[in-house]
């Protein structure tokens, strides 16, 4: 099975939940037989060079990628706000994208072309004129309910407004560009029947994040100095919208009870108002070398989201590695670990103090939870275990 993967960003370093989700699944698909080739956006905001990609990322028998400036532009984004297209839309849709992609689908037959974000559906038509390859949606989330959420958390009037006329537009391509996929992978059982409920009816397989367990080595956990650590993509709205609460509205009172906690904070494009929040006990570390050694170092990891939907990545690596998760109920989303047992949930200020005092009072609760933890992802989150049953759907659907 020949497989061409579109991706809006160059999925490496493994550094954010997008970049993971897609490098775990296409390895797996590798290691089960299937042919990959990779053509991706290359941004300006993650731009990687390909020639230091290391010799184990050798799972694509082609990579291809096109550069991409998709920083916003004020004249850009006052100027759509005459026009009926999505902004979101508009920033990926681009003359070097749609030639590159016209020449691979030339060159090349494929049974797949797996699209890793609606930003590529602006690309549809070239595909179906050019290829019979069946056209697979991998939703990591509902994009528009993302913004939807961004924009009902933001106080300040004028932006409110804009990114609220700003998700009517993308809300109404995500939705029309429904009834063109042939198949429609969701991250969770919630978004699946969220598509449906806005009108896919087309063939969908629900299909988590999965990680391959050899690069998350389980190790005996131990819990001999309390600390929180925070790792995620610090460019991510709904990352900044959590972690900025947690220091403003939770840390100061969580450290008069415990006067020697720590939390690190590591992410990458860290901004600099969150290196400006150092100090009582605030450690910011920008963007680390290896996040599973990060998050070894602390056992409890915090994922305060309040916006966003889709999985996040960084709860199942947390768990992987045995630490102690406390997320908000919207973090957990598509995610069946039971609370009090392999994971946390804490809604409020008062909620996080009170699960992070029981953790820091309770070592035999702590170790247990861990090991739980740990557990949990190895029965359900086996990268090749659900990339065998999407390549199964993948040939029922060729059929078709």
């Amino acid at each position: 099975m020949k497989i061409l993967q579109l991706c809006r960003k160059f999925p490496y370093p493994l550094k954010d939940g997008e970049s993971i989700a897609v490098t775990y699944l296409a390895k797996a698909y590798q290691e089960l037989g299937a042919e990959l080739t990779l053509l991706s956006f290359n941004t300006i905001k993650h731009f990687f060079k390909i020639a230091d990609l290391p010799a184990t990322f050798d799972h694509y028998q082609a990579i291809h990628t096109v550069y991409l400036n998709n920083h916003p532009e004020p004249i850009g984004a006052l100027l759509n706000l005459f026009s009926s297209k999505s902004y979101h839309i508009s920033r990926f849709t681009t003359t070097d994208f749609h030639q590159k992609l016209s020449l691979l689908l030339q060159q090349e037959k494929f049974d797949i072309i797996q699209m890793e974000s609606v930003y590529f559906a602006p690309y549809l038509p070239l595909i179906r004129e050019l290829s019979t390859a069946k056209v697979v949606m991998r939703a990591h989330n509902v994009e528009f309910e993302i913004w939807e959420r961004v924009a009902e958390n933001t106080t300040f009037l004028p932006k409110k407004w804009y990114l609220s006329h700003l998700v009517k537009k993308l809300k109404r391509y995500e939705i029309a560009q429904l009834k063109n996929y042939d198949l429609l992978l969701a991250m969770t059982q919630k978004d699946s029947n969220y598509f449906s409920k806005l009108g896919y009816q087309g063939e969908s397989l629900v299909t988590p994040i999965g990680l391959a367990l050899r690069d998350y080595p389980s190790f005996q956990p131990t819990y001999e100095q309390p600390a929180i650590s925070f790792i995620g993509s610090l460019d991510w709205v709904p990352n900044q919208e959590g972690l900025s609460w947690f220091l403003n509205e939770v840390w100061a009172d969580l450290r008069r009870l415990f006067p020697t906690l720590e939390i690190h904070i590591a992410g990458r494009n860290t901004p600099e108002w969150i290196f400006q929040k150092a100090g009582n006990g605030v450690v910011v570390h920008g963007e680390v070398p290896n996040a599973q050694a990060f998050l070894k170092k602390y056992p409890m990891t915090i994922v305060p989201l309040f916006s966003g939907s889709g999985m996040r990545v960084k709860i199942l690596e947390g768990m992987a590695m045995a630490r102690i998760v406390i997320t908000t109920t919207l973090g957990l989303e598509g995610i069946p670990a039971k609370t009090e047992k392999s994971v946390l949930i804490a809604d409020s200020k008062e909620a996080f103090i009170e699960k992070i005092r029981i953790i820091i009072n309770d070592k035999p609760k702590a170790l247990k939870m861990m090991r739980a933890a740990r557990v949990f992802i190895e029965q359900h989150y086996d990268n090749k275990m659900i990339a065998k049953n999407v390549l199964k759907t993948f040939k029922e659907v060729i059929k078709n």
